[in-house]
Parts: structure tokens; C-alpha cells; sequence
């Protein structure tokens, strides 16, 4: 999995590339988007592009009619058509997870997730945005989740940074504090 993650880097920054020389990376992001959703969406589609059961010449002529289809940019159909010559057209999904990362860090934007075992308010969530907004410096934009295995508290993720104020982890904190002062 790590490999894929590295080689679909490689096909992200040349993309971010090719979009800083044309001032079109936000065009290409949400073209980028779009296909990786519509891949998601029609399973039967990804299956008849990425399926070696089919002759490749019949994959690919689907991938083009596919593409013509969405009117893409030029650069994005070359880029899909890149990709699938080059047996890397399954990693679509990869190489748009990490061209939104780059895009986004080269926008000055931070994507954080919260969560927590109840509701939040929109008060709560803002103040949590813009607390990690002063910690990091950029733009950050939160998404909430709930996660029923939390006794309560919030755990937040901010790239490799994990901010966890769960009740869970406070309670295991304080077991450990007390074994320690047993142990005196």
C-alpha cells in the first residue's frame, strides 16, 4: 500500500506541476474529482477500464468515449490516458487523495478531522478551527464525525499531529499516574 501511496504522488505533483505552468489547478482538481468519484460510483465502469479479462485496446477505447464524454481538459484526458498506458489507471483514487493534499498545502490549507462521541455545536466547531488555525498558521477546514467508541471528549487529526482529549485517553493517563505513584 505504501508503494502505491509513493507512485501516486509522483503522478499527483506532476499534475500540480502541469497546473501551476497553466494556472489551472483547481480546474484540474475538480475534473480530478469528478472522475475518481464517477470510478467510486460505476463499479461496473472501473471494472471494464482497470479489468485485464478485457483486451486493453477495448479498455482503453471505453476510457476514451468515457472521456470525451466529460469534456475534460486536454491535459486531463492525456493525463487519464497517461495513467491507464502506463497500468496505473486503478490508482486514480490514490493520486486524487494526495493532489487535494497538495493542492491544498499549496493554498495554505489544512484539513482536520474531529471526533467525538456526541453532537458539537457550530459555536464548538469554530473554536476548534480556529484554535488549529493559530497552531498551524494556515486555513484549516474541519470535518465531524462520531465515533461511538468514545466515552466522551474529542480527538482531532491534523496531518501527523493527533490531538486526543478523549475521556478514554485522560482515564488510561490517569491509571498510569496512579501505578507510578504506587509504585513510589
Amino acid at each position: 500500500m505504501k508503494k502505491n501511496r509513493k507512485i501516486a504522488r509522483r503522478y499527483a505533483k506532476a499534475l500540480l506541476l502541469i497546473g501551476r505552468e497553466d494556472g489551472r489547478v483547481e480546474a484540474y482538481r475538480e475534473e480530478l474529482t469528478g472522475f475518481a468519484g464517477l470510478l467510486e460510483k460505476q463499479t461496473d465502469l472501473g471494472a471494464a477500464i482497470e479489468s485485464p479479462i478485457y483486451p486493453t485496446a477495448a479498455r482503453k477505447k471505453v476510457l476514451e468515449q468515457v472521456l470525451v464524454r466529460l469534456s475534460y481538459a486536454d491535459v486531463m484526458s492525456a493525463f487519464f490516458l497517461l495513467m491507464f498506458d502506463k497500468g496505473r489507471i486503478g490508482l486514480v483514487d490514490a493520486v486524487n487523495e494526495v493532489f487535494q493534499e497538495l493542492a491544498d498545502e499549496e493554498k495554505g490549507i489544512a484539513r482536520a478531522s474531529v471526533a467525538t462521541a456526541g453532537d458539537l455545536s457550530d459555536e464548538i466547531v469554530e473554536q476548534i478551527r480556529e484554535g488549529l488555525s493559530k497552531l498551524t498558521g494556515k486555513e484549516v477546514l474541519v470535518t465531524v464525525a462520531k465515533d461511538p467508541a468514545l466515552i466522551g471528549g474529542v480527538v482531532t487529526r491534523i496531518g501527523d499531529l493527533v490531538l486526543d482529549g478523549s475521556v478514554r485517553t485522560q482515564l488510561a493517563n490517569l491509571k498510569e499516574s496512579l501505578k507510578r505513584s504506587e509504585a513510589v
